[in-house]
């Protein structure tokens, strides 16, 4: 039956869902311990689902113009069960997309902190060279030339 297409692919998309609403989590975790060489490999992890979830989502799209009162399902258990899985996923997609959100937040936030601290080492650094005057300009150079 064709709804035991459309069924199939509603229980795979809250698979696939399920899967990152779980990288999301440990995304914000790695956000929050500034590891990004970790998270750098979850995010294509999670760019691989993506790609699932939107290929999914094209076999979906034969379903949307359907009538759903029209449709013929093996039993209302079926059918149930499938509309439950249904409004799973649009919990699952809600509460993926507040924790990117706040992942976006998190990394905005830290790349100001870093840019303010770069800011503040380069106003150190020009103040060290004020003070030092033009005869010590080599200060933290290395001399690399060679005597032979």
């Amino acid at each position: 039956m064709e709804t035991d297409r459309l069924a199939e692919l509603i229980d795979q998309k809250q698979k696939v869902l399920t899967q990152l609403r779980q990288l999301a989590d440990r995304q914000s975790r790695l956000i929050g311990e500034g590891n990004m060489s970790a998270l750098l490999g979850l995010l294509a992890a999670k760019q691989k689902l993506l790609g699932n979830l939107q290929d999914l989502e094209r076999q979906l799209d034969a379903f949307r113009q359907q009538d759903p009162d029209r449709r013929k399902w093996r039993s209302p258990q079926a059918r149930e069960r499938t509309r439950h899985a249904a409004e799973r996923c649009a919990t699952l997609l809600d509460e993926i997309m507040r924790v990117e959100r706040q992942c976006e937040s998190d990394l905005v936030r830290r790349r100001d902190i870093a840019a303010t601290r770069l800011q503040g080492a380069h106003t150190a650094s020009q103040a060290r060279r004020a003070y030092t005057g033009s005869e010590d300009s080599r200060l933290g150079q290395i001399d690399l030339s060679s005597e032979t």
